[in-house]
């Protein structure tokens, strides 16, 4: 550790102040000790803008990662935060600094063909012979929820939480309450509706759940099917069509709803909506899509494109 005390005097208020675990100071410490290497000699307290600039710098020619560079900025900003607010300097070196954007990472997306044989698989599972009625509605329990997912985009959470009175009501459109309690309307495809409204009737049949409020219910705490199981059930339905299991989950999946939506000419706005996002710029990772779209049309319609 640097010599400076108020090193230690800024790990000692992490500890007592917002108990801090023995991990993140190990880190802060780690963080600290790297910058005042850096400083060859120069005590932290006494950095200024150019001093944290260049050290950013040397990060980045060290090869870290836009994330580890983050990590690192942020955790000088709250020692000098704690010098500024403890008198012992006059100025905040950090205010203007921002760490480096990490790069968004575009989205894995299915291709349609490859969605078609996920779903395509599942409805053929509910058609063979079974060995018990609880085989046969674990079948017909994972068509759905791959219906109900593509045609609509929810969020998995979102998904597996769906009331029962979801498939009774034969609607074109169900209601969804979303992050913050926000609701939204969200159509369904003809299929998902048949789906939903086959799972009901065999759950029906079969005497099973008749009592639950739940779409998918189960014997668990939340009292429907939990999403670590349907990620499960659909990692190993994509082995059994050929596709790697790490390619397919069930956000994947919501991505490639938006991003088929996005292929075929629907408006951004509009798949904002039924996303349920919030602010249009979460959207917009999926403008890679509109790129491609983009640079297609030029290239069959304009004049010049063939020369």
């Amino acid at each position: 550790m640097a010599t400076d005390y108020t090193c230690e005097s800024f790990l000692e208020m992490l500890a007592a102040e917002r108990g801090a675990a023995e991990n993140t100071l190990a880190g802060y410490r780690r963080d600290l000790d790297d910058f005042a290497e850096f400083l060859s000699g120069k005590a932290p307290q006494k950095a200024g803008s150019a001093d944290i600039s260049a050290y950013l710098g040397d990060l980045n020619d060290r090869g870290f990662a836009a994330t580890s560079q983050a990590r690192r900025l942020s955790a000088l900003k709250q020692y000098f935060k704690f010098l500024y607010a403890e008198g012992l300097r006059e100025d905040d070196p950090t205010r203007t600094l921002s760490a480096p954007k990490k790069r968004q990472s575009l989205p894995k997306v299915l291709s349609i063909d490859e969605v078609d044989r996920l779903i395509g698989a599942a409805q053929e599972a509910t058609q063979k012979t079974h060995k018990s009625a609880a085989e046969r509605l674990r079948c017909y329990r994972l068509y759905t929820l791959l219906e109900v997912l593509y045609a609509t985009g929810l969020r998995v959470s979102e998904l597996v939480a769906l009331p029962v009175t979801a498939a009774k009501r034969d609607a074109r459109l169900i209601e969804i309450r979303g992050k913050g309690g926000k609701e939204r309307l969200v159509p369904l495809s003809k299929a998902a509706q048949a789906a939903m409204r086959d799972y009901v009737g065999l759950r029906a049949a079969e005497g099973a759940y008749e009592k639950s409020p739940w779409l998918f219910p189960s014997h668990g705490e939340s009292g429907h099917f939990s999403r670590q199981a349907f990620g499960r059930d659909l990692k190993d339905l994509a082995v059994s069509v050929g596709l790697p299991a790490a390619k397919v989950s069930p956000h994947v999946l919501r991505h490639a709803f938006a991003s088929h939506l996005l292929q075929n000419g629907a408006d951004l706005r509009v798949v904002q909506q039924l996303l349920g996002h919030a602010d249009i710029s979460t959207t917009q990772i999926y403008t890679h899509v509109l790129d491609e779209r983009l640079r297609e049309l030029v290239e069959s319609a304009h004049p010049l494109a063939k020369r």
